[in-house]
């Protein structure tokens, strides 16, 4: 039986529970990606980051939400750094796991992310976080 989002909150105490993606379908695509180990990164924008209540923390975990809004796994962030947009290297973009892996499908995709959240610029900067997969529920 799985687990229930209020019984992971319970052992992983203060852990941010979310998405990601900016809709369901790339939601499911990206937890898949987690769950297969293809996926051991992520990033936002900084002001965004800086706007979350309850921020990724180097040891700390998060609970990973399908697209309906379902626990799907946990993951334990290993690291977070800043940097920007444009100087994301092919190696960043390749952990994220997603596409083709190339740098120019990673420019591509969030370049659409981050501006149909209103908030684009080359040089915007950015938090990377690199992550592993603790727990599938």
């Amino acid at each position: 039986m799985a687990m229930t989002l209020e019984q992971l909150q319970e052992k992983y105490p203060g852990a941010p529970a979310d998405a990601f993606g900016d809709s369901p379908e790339l939601a499911n695509q990206l937890a898949t990606l987690i769950i297969a180990g293809k996926k051991v990164a992520s990033c936002g924008a900084l002001h965004s980051w800086q706007a979350q209540e309850t921020r990724p923390e180097p040891g700390g975990y998060s609970i990973i939400l399908n697209g309906q809004q379902q626990p799907v796994c946990v993951i334990r962030t290993t690291g977070l750094f800043l940097t920007r947009f444009d100087r994301v290297t092919p190696e960043m973009a390749m952990l994220e796991g997603e596409g083709d892996l190339s740098l120019d499908y990673w420019q591509q995709e969030h370049q659409r992310f981050f501006q149909s959240a209103g908030y684009f610029h080359t040089e915007m900067e950015l938090v990377f976080e690199t992550f592993q997969l603790v727990e599938v529920v």
